[in-house]
């Protein structure tokens, strides 16, 4: 592990967090590679492609009203990364925090780390 890629991808994924809070499209989008795979919690499960993945969040960034963690972990070598964190999650309908567990891959391409891919579960009911 390197700690100057760690520092880097954390600083991209922490962009990234705050774009998400700020409702900001355009920075959500600005780390990830042109063919992200992306799954997330509503449908659609599987998105591929960064002109998906744009769409994709339109209707949640209309809704989020809380997207926080305090415990993203960063593991990085030389070309590869992942990172891992629980955010907590609220939006104007649903106004009480709940759990989405979340896990980033990245890779350096052109000398330039990019997110790869990205995936949000939530824990299973019971």
């Amino acid at each position: 592990m390197t700690a100057g890629s760690e520092r880097d991808v954390r600083r991209i994924v922490e962009n990234w967090f705050y774009a998400v809070r700020r409702r900001d499209i355009d920075g959500v989008v600005a780390h990830h590679s042109d063919d992200v795979v992306f799954y997330d919690v509503p449908e659609p499960t599987e998105v591929r492609g960064i002109d998906a993945y744009r769409r994709s969040w339109q209707d949640f960034l209309g809704w989020v009203a809380g997207f926080d963690t305090n415990d993203l972990e960063v593991y990085a070598g030389e070309d590869v990364a992942f990172c891992h964190a629980l955010i907590r999650c609220s939006g104007e309908t649903e106004p009480v925090p709940f759990l989405v567990r979340l896990t980033i891959g990245c890779r350096r391409i052109d000398g330039r780390w990019v997110i790869t891919h990205e995936h949000h579960s939530v824990p299973a009911a019971s």
